[in-house]
């Protein structure tokens, strides 16, 4: 399986109140993260089976951005294991749930998204891996421990975009 680990994009700042920040949404640049990094996934021929998010509206709403622009058809599949106060066994069971699907997109949330992937790449070592908000990573679990592919945040992204959209041939055109 190629599991694919997001973090969810930018939804400006935390709200005090558990319950009110469980409602907060993507802001213009977390929208525009979401484009931009599916953009990045198609572009590397990504090929999803099933989007599962954290019920918190903003990883809910860049798993269902992401997965309109890579063409993902069916519904995005909601997961407590991806929540803000999830474990690494609930995490487990979740991949262990998804085991026999080839491409699987998880959203979720920092601190714990991070960790879960340190563990899962270091064979529960728990090393810790930097996501940025709206990150992805490609992890190849058919291996042992699980490879970490890539690892690409939306700062980089534009940065490569940047640097490949300009011409390196001088213009001959006497237009």
């Amino acid at each position: 399986m190629n599991l694919y680990l997001m973090r969810h994009a930018d939804a400006g700042i935390a709200r005090e109140s558990p319950k009110l920040d469980a409602k907060r949404g993507l802001v213009k640049e977390g929208k525009e993260q979401c484009m931009l990094m599916a953009r990045v996934l198609s572009a590397a021929k990504v090929q999803v089976d099933v989007i599962v998010s954290s019920p918190l509206k903003r990883a809910l709403q860049t798993a269902q951005f992401v997965g309109t622009e890579v063409g993902y058809e069916a519904k995005v599949e909601i997961s407590p294991a991806l929540g803000p106060d999830a474990d690494y066994t609930d995490f487990q069971k979740l991949l262990e749930k998804y085991a026999d699907r080839e491409g699987v997109l998880l959203v979720g949330h920092n601190p714990n998204l991070f960790k879960f992937l340190g563990r899962l790449i270091t064979a529960n070592g728990g090393a810790g891996v930097r996501m940025r908000k709206g990150s992805v990573a490609r992890i190849d679990m058919d291996r042992h421990p699980p490879l970490l592919q890539w690892l690409i945040d939306p700062r980089m992204a534009r940065w490569i975009y940047a640097s490949v959209a300009k011409s390196s041939r001088p213009k001959t055109s006497r237009k």
